[in-house]
């Protein structure tokens, strides 16, 4: 189904997007939301980890769903649910498009709380995405047990071979 209101989640505004978090978190059947650490995404690898996170998630559902539709082109469980994957399915279907407004609000949330003890990175604007002010921070004051070390953190150094 389409729903106007949450369809297409990256261009919801964030005072928009957390209204709907408390609506979706009212009237949801069940939700879940899960964090995978960066030392186990730096262990297997970031498409891995987002596989584990929405197992986990559907792990700790108090209401067990029937089929999951997932927002993408593969997925990988060991739960015994059929699902269906759906290529940009954040923009064609409301409980998709429900899931990552509620991921990006808890991330968002989370990223917030980091800057407290780390507001030389910029967190709470730049949520980790790697900005110039986000590198530059990672330059002068190296990178925090936060960052995914197999994630190039800075572009590599020019080196000269005399």
């Amino acid at each position: 189904f389409k729903h106007p209101n949450l369809n297409d989640s990256k261009q919801i505004s964030e005072k928009k997007r957390i209204e709907l978090t408390r609506i979706i978190q009212e009237k949801a059947i069940a939700w879940s939301v899960s964090f995978v650490e960066p030392i186990v995404i730096d262990r297997i690898n970031i498409l891995n980890a987002s596989f584990l996170a929405m197992n986990r998630a559907v792990s700790r559902l108090s209401t067990q769903p029937e089929f999951l539709l997932i927002d993408g082109n593969r997925f990988r469980t060991k739960l015994d649910i059929p699902y269906e994957c759906i290529i940009k399915g954040d923009s064609k279907n409301g409980s998709i498009a429900a899931a990552s407004i509620l991921a990006k609000t808890y991330r968002d949330y989370y990223m917030a709380l980091l800057h407290e003890d780390f507001p030389e990175y910029g967190w709470n604007k730049n949520v980790g995405y790697p900005t110039k002010t986000h590198r530059e921070a990672i330059k002068a004051f190296g990178p925090t047990p936060h960052h995914r070390k197999s994630f190039q953190l800075l572009p590599p150094q020019l080196s000269l071979n005399l």
